[in-house]
């Protein structure tokens, strides 16, 4: 949902009553247009990678409306029941996703946030953190430019998640003397690509 303007959809779009409200809110006009007259393109910026393990299932659906209220596409990796699934794997396609520019930034929720955070910075280009509540979650963007967060579905309450989420998704990268640093990171990420231990 555009912040203010006006939003084609395709004829036939279902648009459900919060969407509708959302629009009015925000003085958003919906226009149904034939569908080859829609721009179904989403920008990266404005695409979210979202996975969870079986221990972050439940956090990542109840996390889905901030996501649309905020005007972001989800792009959901899963899993998308209770059934027990590995950690790394999940990561690693939320992580595959941002390291190759299909969406700008990602999330993921597993029972404690630390295992999909690991797997996460693996990927060239990827900063993952793991965020607890406002502070961290502001300061991973603001001075490090964070972009995945991971969250501990199992660790945090849905009230102190969504907060957390706000923040992380809402707080530009402040620039200035931090970036010198990220991009410090960048480098040591490129010279140890074949890092080997000294004898």
């Amino acid at each position: 949902m555009p912040d203010s303007g006006e939003l084609k959809i395709a004829k036939g779009t279902i648009v459900t009553p919060s969407a509708r409200d959302l629009a009015k809110d925000r003085g958003v006009k919906i226009v149904e247009v034939p569908a080859d007259q829609v721009d179904t393109t989403t920008p990266p910026e404005k695409i979210i990678a979202l996975g969870s393990d079986h221990g972050g299932f439940e956090l990542k659906e109840q996390l889905k409306p901030i996501f649309e209220e905020l005007g972001l596409h989800v792009e959901d990796t899963g899993t998308h029941d209770e059934k027990p699934v590995d950690y790394p794997d999940i990561a690693r396609h939320v992580a595959e996703i941002v390291a190759s520019g299909k969406a700008t930034r990602g999330v993921i929720i597993d029972g404690a946030g630390i295992g999909s955070a690991i797997v996460a910075n693996k990927f060239p280009g990827i900063r993952a953190a793991l965020c607890y509540d406002k502070a961290s979650a502001r300061n991973s963007r603001e001075h490090n430019d964070s972009n995945v967060l991971t969250l501990g579905g199992r660790l945090l309450t849905r009230s102190q998640a969504e907060d957390v989420l706000r923040v992380w998704l809402t707080t530009p990268f402040a620039g200035g003397r931090h970036a010198a640093r990220v991009q410090k990171i960048a480098e040591i990420e490129k010279a140890t690509r074949n890092w080997t231990p000294r004898s």
